[in-house]
């Protein structure tokens, strides 16, 4: 058991970087605040660090970022040489970020390491487009993604630019228990590193090349198609206005409006306190201005641009959003049925897809002769599919990757979900598509009726404080423990991916398959502290797939609060 008042007098004589933290600590009295605050060292792994803004170990602040930064930098410069010892830095919005990203920079610069840092907030995926355009060996994007504005993360990147593995993360966190959080940590001042060249900003042709890539996945071939749609788009107060109306307004879409009170970055989210294109709250304000604007097609990005959401006009006019799923789907089709229009389709191709994915997708490209590759949740793992597949030259296999949480990847330019190429992709798609009188929804009546009716749906069951993991650890002891039925189906298979499944890696995950009728997968989420439920399932109608949803949902219900 740690000695919290021993670590809090600790913080109390040694952190006075930030005012902030330095006002928090004065404030925090004893009791559950202060216990929470430094019960434990923030977790360190393949996703790198996620917290809470604020004072403590449990938290992230300047001394978090440090001391995990001289972990980094003592782990790159035991394992790389030459040119390696460099890492690429971005940042997105949120509120600390760009601290946070210049903390790490002047740690990585006072250990020798050569720095490249965005000189602006950038996406997810130009800091996986960073390390592998300069060839470092790490890469660092402070971001927390679509998480509440009292987040802040600091996700890692290997040579490959995919997140790190879990031998990496090891040897990194190994690094980081050596150190204190204040003795040991070298940092030099920002502005020096900038003046001596040890701190480099990315420089414009870096930038400009990302666009290049991205703009290369482009499946128009030189069909002319009227890309005069209005559009309205929504980067969320984060990092997407730039890079995503540079790319559209390179490739020709020019109608293109903003949400106003969404468009500059704000690490507050004013009016989306869960910036994450999956909630419908998220995407209200972009509804509201495209109904209002008469517009056809509203698109929408998460904070660090990894993320894409949509919104597509119904028959009734009414606009109506589609789930990363269904998109994932529509892409899919589009992608295939454009590479063999165009002839280059390669040999063996091949799509990459979460097992919490719509299954609907390997029936998809089964119909265009394509394999489906499974791997489990975390698009670093399609990421390193895309690595296995270069490192047996079979890199142009690779057509598409995509995950139900709105993450998609054409391309291999990149080795993370890019927002960037998926708004250029669904802008394309739904252009070519709107000439031929064929709206997004009507094509994926035409899919539904060619494979059947499927329905997916994600259940998330928050758990707080310190507690949380040891909660949601019970609950899924109790699943391991036997379900026999699920919505008043019988479950006919159950697959615990612990031990590891097929070749994947050992993971915290069950799949229980319900027959013909779908399959339900619970897994602990990796970046919060929720416990959630992919349903994937099968039936003759919506209405008859939703009512079995609520069944299971009830089912579900009583299975976690047992006890209470």
């Amino acid at each position: 058991m740690r000695d919290i008042d021993s670590f809090y007098s600790h913080w109390l004589e040694k952190a006075h970087e930030d005012a902030d933290v330095i006002e928090e600590l004065a404030k925090m009295g004893p009791g559950e605040e202060r216990t929470d605050a430094f019960c434990r060292d923030l977790e360190f792994g393949t996703a790198g660090l996620r917290g809470i803004l604020g004072a403590g170990t449990n938290r992230m602040n300047v001394h978090t970022v440090a001391r995990t930064s001289q972990g980094l930098a003592d782990y790159v410069n035991k394992t790389f040489e030459g040119k390696r010892r460099s890492v690429a830095i971005s940042y997105d919005s949120r509120i600390k970020s760009e601290l946070f990203a210049r903390k790490a920079a002047s740690v990585f610069a006072a250990n020798g390491l050569r720095v490249y840092l965005f000189r602006e907030l950038m996406p997810t995926p130009c800091a996986s487009f960073a390390v592998r355009y300069y060839g470092c060996g790490a890469g660092v994007m402070v971001t927390a993604s679509h998480n509440p504005c009292q987040y802040n993360g600091y996700k890692v990147y290997g040579p490959d630019g995919c997140q790190i593995t879990s031998a990496a993360a090891d040897a990194i966190l190994a690094e980081i228990n050596k150190l204190d959080y204040f003795d040991g940590i070298y940092q030099t001042d920002f502005d020096q590193g900038v003046a001596s060249g040890a701190i480099s900003w990315v420089d414009e042709d870096a930038v400009s090349e990302y666009i290049r890539c991205v703009k290369q996945q482009s499946l128009l071939g030189g069909e002319k198609v009227n890309q005069n749609a209005s559009i309205v788009y929504s980067p969320l107060n984060g990092t997407g206005l730039n890079p995503v109306l540079r790319t559209l307004r390179e490739c020709g879409y020019t109608n293109i409006s903003i949400v106003k009170e969404q468009e500059k970055p704000d690490g507050r989210f004013p009016t989306c306190p869960y910036p994450n294109p999956e909630i419908r709250e998220a995407m209200a304000l972009g509804m509201e201005t495209a109904e209002r604007e008469g517009a056809d097609l509203l698109i929408a990005t998460d904070p660090d641009c990894d993320r894409v959401g949509i919104a597509v006009k119904d028959r009734k006019g009414e606009f109506t959003l589609l789930t990363g799923n269904q998109v994932g789907v529509l892409l899919l089709d589009y992608i295939c049925a454009r590479r063999i229009e165009l002839g280059t389709m390669p040999d063996r191709p091949v799509v990459v897809k979460t097992i919490v994915t719509t299954e609907m997708a390997r029936q998809v490209a089964q119909g265009y002769g394509v394999e489906t590759v499974d791997v489990l949740t975390g698009f670093k793992y399609i990421g390193e599919t895309i690595a296995a597949l270069e490192n047996a030259g079979e890199e142009n296999r690779y057509l598409f990757g995509f995950e139900e949480s709105y993450g998609y990847l054409s391309g291999t330019y990149v080795r993370d979900k890019d927002a960037v190429v998926a708004s250029m992709l669904i802008c394309e798609m739904f252009c070519r598509y709107r000439d031929k009188g064929v709206s997004l929804l009507d094509r994926l009546e035409q899919l539904y009726e060619k494979y059947g009716y499927c329905l997916n749906k994600v259940l998330s069951y928050a758990f707080s404080g310190s507690s949380a993991a040891e909660d949601m650890s019970a609950v899924m002891d109790r699943l391991r423990g036997g379900v026999e039925t699920l919505g008043g189906r019988h479950v006919t298979e159950t697959l615990d991916y612990a031990p590891g499944v097929n070749g994947l890696p050992k993971a915290n995950v069950l799949k229980f398959t319900l027959g013909q009728d779908g399959t339900v997968i619970a897994r602990p989420s990796g970046t919060e502290p929720k416990l959630k439920f992919y349903l994937s399932l099968s039936a003759q109608s919506k209405e008859e797939a939703e009512a079995l949803a609520l069944a299971i949902s009830d089912d579900l219900n009583k299975m976690i609060h047992k006890g209470e």
